[in-house]
């Protein structure tokens, strides 16, 4: 878990409530950054080619054991559903489509957890009866691994 600190607020009431932690607050904040930066791109074009760029140098960025992970997620994703397009979400590398985030990489030092996370959100169509998994816990990829996020990509696409 996170080992940064959490602030505690006092309610009108006289009550309490945990805030955001410190990496909670720079991940909204990088959010807000990144919609802005969004906004002020010209064409589709562009936009399209800036944000997969963005995605690269955001990679390019982390720790070593994270970096390498996202480059093979990345690789994945663009071989496996290329319908999808790269672009920044909270700080992370994310695929989308229809302007709807369908999955992410969430590096383990963004919030100082003890593994990456490779998530998807609700436009993913990975529905399985009444209970289905959304994120996944990655600490390497292997060729089984690499072949079960290709599935699991290509299905959250469809």
């Amino acid at each position: 878990m996170s080992e940064t600190k959490k602030t505690t607020k006092t309610t009108a009431a006289g009550g309490t409530f945990d805030g955001f932690t410190d990496d909670e607050r720079a991940a909204m904040k990088e959010h807000a950054q990144e919609l802005k930066k969004a906004a002020r791109r010209s064409s589709a074009a562009d936009k399209a080619a800036d944000a997969e760029r963005d995605v690269l140098e955001k990679i390019a960025e982390m720790a070593d054991e994270d970096r390498v992970i996202a480059e093979r997620i990345h690789a994945i994703v663009k071989a496996s559903a290329p319908s999808l397009s790269a672009k920044l979400w909270y700080g992370q590398p994310a695929y989308a489509k229809d302007g709807k985030i369908v999955c992410f990489f969430q590096p383990s030092q963004k919030f100082k957890t003890r593994y990456s996370t490779l998530g998807f959100n609700d436009p993913a169509n990975l529905d399985d009866g009444t209970m289905w998994p959304t994120a996944f816990a990655l600490t390497e990829l292997t060729a089984e691994s690499e072949e079960r996020i290709s599935a699991l990509v290509k299905q959250a696409a469809s």
